[in-house]
């Protein structure tokens, strides 16, 4: 099995952490949450500092929710500030490793790939990162924790489930460490890649610990999970075979992507309209221009006030023009990485574009089912080629939550309703 010495470091409550650094103060003593006063009781805590958090105070909630008898300084979010110290942090990771051997993951968080530094340092890889982490320190102010790992897997759930809990600020598992503690991980949704839904999916098959999903061969998660079903099994198992290279490698090939700021703020109710009619978008510029794609990405951006997001992609086992395919796993990401905060952008990308030369079969198809499908998605794409995009549009559409009548207007092309 593939083994390498990742390092996965973040930030230490990051927003109000920089907060306090900018104050003077020290985020282990001062009671400071990251959100707007102007939205008074009903703000969302960007951020928290580490001391309050041991006074139970949770980094994702309203400020109402705090309890009265505890006395905090409340600090508007600046994210150029966030933006500037994460840039610094970035330089201080490309003192130790090339920008091909680094992953920045979010605003806060990184991969670093050390492997092939350890010899050149005169290091192993616990004494590298606390080298990088002390630097971080004296440089920054801020304090990080970290997770390493064989793999980027392992190393992001080390630094997710054990890190913050160590002195050091950092725990390294191994492949002997999946039975041990990745199999012991509950409830599910500690577990990196897995949302409320999904969790909720295995519940009700008796899964409550990672290691519970061994009772079902891998196939059984393909068929029932869809395209995210084998990667499932596979990390319930540590085995993860993404590295910071090749996904580096991805991101240059052409690709077809697809960005909405949207016109007002949207909840995970209502975004799952605009994702499907993206997917459509999308779906049918693959069709016009005889293209697959097997990478798929998607990211959400909050409200401005807010800031942040995410961003994940995925390789997807058969190349695909399909807009229910591309939906599905832009869904299944949605589903386990969306916060319950205001959504203000969209951006869905589809990756390594190839042409389309081949059906591609699996044993619940026949291609006579596969041909009267494409000559019904053919006819689609002649009737809004010749009459506009507005002319032949699904149900969906007439929901006023909808964009698509609009985006088609604004797009340009065929509009001709």
């Amino acid at each position: 099995m593939n083994e390498r010495n990742i390092l996965c470091i973040d930030l230490k409550s990051f927003f109000a952490s920089c907060e306090c650094v900018e104050r003077n103060l020290d985020p282990f003593t001062t009671p400071l949450i990251v959100a707007d006063p102007k939205r008074g009781g009903g703000a969302i805590t960007l951020a928290v500092t580490p001391y309050l958090k041991t006074l139970g105070v949770p980094s994702r909630g309203r400020v109402y929710e705090i309890p009265k008898h505890i006395k905090y300084i409340i600090a508007k979010p600046r994210m150029s500030l966030y933006v500037k110290k994460s840039k610094e942090i970035i330089n201080i990771f490309l003192d130790f490793v090339s920008e091909e051997d680094m992953h920045v993951y979010s605003i806060d968080e990184s991969f670093l790939d050390v492997t092939d530094y350890l010899k050149l340092y005169k290091m192993d890889d616990i004494t590298l990162a606390k080298t990088i982490m002390k630097k971080i320190t004296d440089k920054t102010g801020l304090t990080s924790t970290c997770g390493i790992g064989p793999n980027l897997l392992l190393a992001k759930i080390a630094l997710d489930v054990e890190s913050k809990h160590n002195k050091d600020f950092i725990a390294k598992w191994t492949y002997e460490d999946v039975k041990t503690k990745l199999w012991n991980i509950e409830p599910l949704t500690d577990m990196w890649g897995i949302g409320p839904k999904t969790m909720k999916k295995l519940n009700d098959l008796g899964i409550k610990k990672v290691g519970d999903i061994n009772k079902y061969p891998k196939s059984f998660y393909k068929k029932r999970f869809g395209i995210l079903g084998e990667e499932l099994w596979l990390h319930a198992n540590g085995i993860d075979t993404s590295n910071i290279k090749n996904e580096k490698l991805e991101t240059k090939n052409k690709s077809y992507s697809l960005s909405q700021v949207l016109y007002k703020d949207y909840t995970t109710l209502n975004t799952p309209l605009i994702i499907k009619e993206m997917c459509n978008r999308l779906a049918k510029r693959l069709r016009e221009n005889k293209k697959t794609c097997s990478v798929i990405g998607f990211g959400i951006g909050y409200s401005r006030d807010i800031g942040n997001g995410f961003y994940h992609s995925r390789k997807i086992a058969e190349r695909t023009k399909d807009e229910e395919k591309i939906y599905e796993l832009c869904i299944t990401l949605f589903n386990n990485y969306v916060e319950d905060l205001p959504i203000r952008k969209i951006n869905i990308s589809l990756g390594k574009i190839e042409d389309d030369n081949y059906i591609q079969l699996n044993i619940f198809d026949n291609e006579e089912t596969l041909t009267k499908e494409n000559k019904i998605i053919n006819t689609i794409d002649e009737i809004t080629k010749k009459f506009g995009d507005n002319s032949l549009l699904k149900a969906s559409s007439l929901i006023k939550d909808s964009t698509i009548k609009e985006r088609n207007k604004k797009l340009g092309g065929h509009n001709k309703d």
